[in-house]
């Protein structure tokens, strides 16, 4: 969701603030400002639109002070204008904060502080916390923020800076994102470690409930109480060049060629001596459990649905899918006899995060697949399996998706191994098989020449379907996802076997149907299932396995995917798919790395 950021130090922060918000573009927004503490007053300059605009109404400006905050933000409450962009300052100019989350107890807030004579001039939630700073405040800056703090119900991620307190930033973190950087001389906060990593790759992580004074020497974290405690110290492992295009268009497009790079760091670690060994999993007891829940959103979850078919197959433990934005108001049926695995990229998925305190409210442990070390579901979690993937900064997902399901895949080759539900010779062949999966996705990629091709051919349907059957089937549910996030077209997956049922009837002569036909054991199934379109009049273009001739006379058009091990074939087949998205988006014209309406990390319900 929002963006936000902050700086203390030796230099200019105009600049360092709008860098960073370019860098956390990806995270989708509407509006952008910054917040300039300088001389004992703070400056604020914001806009509707994008960070180009703020810019352009700061490059005349001379903005010399060393601290302040800057906020990307995506509107949720108020409509996408500069009266309801970030940062909001008190009517004395004395505060100015930004703010990512929702506050969930704003209108009863917002109400007691009118009647004691606060004005708002926005349609926000945030904009109760600056009058409620200027309300509590009777010079000590870190008293007034605790008692805000209080004050606030929901998730929430702040930024704030006071005129009194030259050189001073805090930093408040309750389920929402928010790391500090550590510098020389100089100190940053940012919702995501991409807004300064160019700066420093040393690293604070604040858990929920806790908040930083930050100057530029000194950093000190409390507690609720205001007690303090001792700063959680990491280093990034990966640099700015990470995620930079590097020569490519679109991050996404970048993204989708780094795949094989991001497997081999999920994978190769993971196998020792021949035998798959993931680390973390020390403690947990497979043999205790009577059913596995996986809990996850959008493309995440699409990946669970991959590791249902994976997990029951190996492991034969009855294994459900539960949608994370669901789970919670279900009432689920999970217990400590039920192992919860909770799959986020970021890390800091609102729904994931409220699934997760639900199963552990029940007694069941949670074991979480994640991309960011030291995130809230990693933190929350009792067993962690990093993807290892590097930063992802396109808002559709790809080589996130794919280490998500090749970690699956690793959980369930060690989990059979442990639960004897498969010999060794096959443990040694499913272990090869993952060891290989770097070079098939790669070989997927060198295969994919003709997308570009296809996607010219096909870019101006307004709706089409994909179909498969089992992994095939788990496969069509994110290529149609690809597809509608990036290109607004309407896509729906169907399990091919579905199409009888009803489907059919929207089948009409030219109508483009996507065939995923790799999962060797119902490949014929599938078959059968394009000749039912093929006899309507639809257009079909296949997805076959390297060598599978038969489908040629089938289908109008075959994109062909390299030969692997059936289990693992969700990971190799979705590349085309990738790409065919990505090239009919750009087809469209369309935003490709910033689809409307959508934003990478999803933090408030």
């Amino acid at each position: 969701m929002c963006g936000i950021i902050g700086y203390t130090g030796k230099n200019r922060a105009c600049e360092i603030l709008i860098d960073g918000l370019r860098r956390l573009e990806y995270r989708g927004y509407d509006s952008a400002g910054v917040s300039i503490l300088d001389g004992g007053e703070i400056s604020t300059v914001k806009t509707k639109g994008r960070i180009d605009a703020l810019a352009e109404k700061l490059k005349d400006a001379q903005h010399m002070g060393t601290t302040g905050i800057g906020h990307t933000r995506w509107a949720t409450h108020g409509a996408p204008n500069d009266t309801n962009a970030h940062p909001h300052m008190s009517k004395d100019g004395r505060f100015a904060i930004v703010h990512n989350g929702i506050i969930e107890n704003y209108e009863l807030l917002r109400e007691k502080l009118t009647k004691r004579g606060f004005e708002f001039q926005s349609e926000t939630d945030s904009e109760v916390v600056v009058n409620l700073l200027d309300y509590y405040y009777n010079g000590d800056f870190k008293e007034a923020v605790m008692k805000v703090i209080t004050r606030l119900e929901g998730s929430f991620a702040l930024g704030i800076v006071c005129a009194d307190y030259p050189g001073k930033l805090f930093a408040v973190k309750s389920m929402s994102p928010l790391i500090i950087g550590v510098g020389v001389g100089e100190n940053y906060f940012a919702s995501d470690v991409t807004a300064f990593i160019g700066h420093t790759k040393n690293i604070i992580h604040l858990d929920d409930g806790q908040f930083a004074e930050i100057t530029p020497n000194e950093i000190n974290v409390y507690d609720p109480l205001g007690r303090r405690v001792e700063p959680k110290y990491s280093k990034v492992t990966w640099d700015a060049e990470a995620a930079e295009k590097g020569g490519y268009d679109h991050f996404m497009l970048k993204e989708i060629m780094e795949q094989p790079r991001a497997l081999e760091a999920t994978i190769n670690p993971r196998v020792k001596n021949g035998k798959v060994s993931p680390e973390g999993l020390d403690g947990l007891c497979l043999e205790k459990f009577r059913r596995i829940v996986i809990t996850a959103c959008g493309s995440a979850y699409h990946a669970g649905v991959v590791g249902k078919y994976v997990i029951e197959e190996l492991c034969r433990i009855p294994t459900e899918t539960a949608l994370a934005s669901e789970f919670r108001y279900s009432d689920p049926i999970v217990d400590k006899d039920t192992l919860v695995i909770a799959i986020s990229q970021s890390g800091e998925t609102a729904d994931t995060l409220a699934a997760m305190r639900e199963a552990k409210k029940r007694g069941a442990p949670v074991l979480a697949i994640v991309n960011v070390v030291g995130s809230s579901v990693a933190t929350l979690a009792d067993y962690v399996l990093y993807t290892w993937a590097g930063p992802e900064i396109a808002v559709a997902t790809t080589k996130g998706y794919t280490t998500q399901v090749a970690m699956l895949s690793v959980f369930a080759v060690w989990a059979a191994s442990r639960l004897g539900t498969i010999t060794p010779e096959r443990e040694a062949e499913l272990t090869h098989a993952l060891c290989e999966l770097p070079e098939r996705v790669q070989r997927a990629i060198d295969l994919s020449s003709n997308i570009s091709r296809i996607a010219h051919a096909n870019y101006k349907h307004s709706s089409l379907f994909f179909i498969g059957r089992n992994i095939d089937y788990a496969c069509c549910l994110e290529a149609s996802l690809k597809l509608k996030e990036i290109s607004y077209i309407h896509s729906e997956a169907y399990a091919a076997g579905e199409l009888k049922h009803g489907t059919i009837a929207l089948i009409s002569p030219e109508q483009l149907v996507i065939a995923i036909a790799c999962y060797e054991g119902l490949r014929e199934k599938t078959m059968s299932n394009i000749q039912q379109v093929k006899a309507r009049g639809a257009n079909v273009l296949g997805v076959a396995r390297e060598g599978d001739r038969t489908i040629v006379a089938e289908a109008d058009d075959v994109i062909f995917v390299p030969n692997t091990e059936p289990l693992f074939m969700a990971i190799p087949e979705i590349i085309p798919m990738q790409l065919f998205a990505y090239y009919v988006a750009k087809e469209n014209g369309c935003d490709i790395d910033k689809p409307k309406n959508l934003a990478k990390s999803v933090t408030v319900e």
